[in-house]
């Protein structure tokens, strides 16, 4: 008898759970089809903290502001003489992926932020719009649009909210 066997049947079910893995699936773009949209991948060559504070507004739901995101951005790259962003930006694709389900790929996330970092967030920019958020607006906007039937998209939600009537 192995050990699933032994344990009592709410137990067994709560282990396959746990253990369960989330269905992958592929991100809508490549790491380097910034042809899709150019006019994203010049401003993130010049000025990747716009994009990045577009990014993390989305995949933080609103917490932060775009503005004090890209702020952020700056702000750690000069304190850390600008090697430590490709780890901090890195999380935040990490937390994108698992929000959606992504794969990791074409490269582990931390590899891909480090080597590409404005390939990287154009691709994460991408996806987003491509789930059918106006990036433009920000996350509270992008909500009161989907809750009046416009093309944005709520993401899953990664918790279960407690007993309500």
């Amino acid at each position: 008898m192995d050990a699933a066997e032994q344990l009592p049947a709410p137990a067994a079910a709560t282990r396959a759970l746990v253990h369960a893995q989330p269905p992958v699936h592929p991100w809508s773009t490549g790491l380097f089809d910034c042809a899709e949209d150019p006019g994203n991948c010049w401003m993130t060559c010049f000025c990747p903290c716009i994009t990045f504070g577009l990014v993390a507004e989305i995949v933080d739901r609103g917490s932060l502001s775009s503005g004090a995101s890209a702020a952020l951005y700056v702000l750690i790259g000069m304190v850390t003489s600008w090697w430590f962003l490709p780890i901090y930006t890195c999380f935040y694709r990490t937390k994108m992926r698992a929000q959606y389900g992504l794969q990791e790929a074409p490269y582990p996330d931390l590899c891909v932020h480090c080597f590409c970092e404005c390939c990287a967030l154009c691709q994460e920019y991408r996806e987003l719009h491509n789930r059918g958020f106006v990036m433009d607006i920000g996350w509270h906007a992008n909500m009161e649009l989907q809750q009046r039937g416009g093309a944005a998209t709520v993401p899953p939600t990664m918790h279960v909210d407690g007993m309500t009537r």
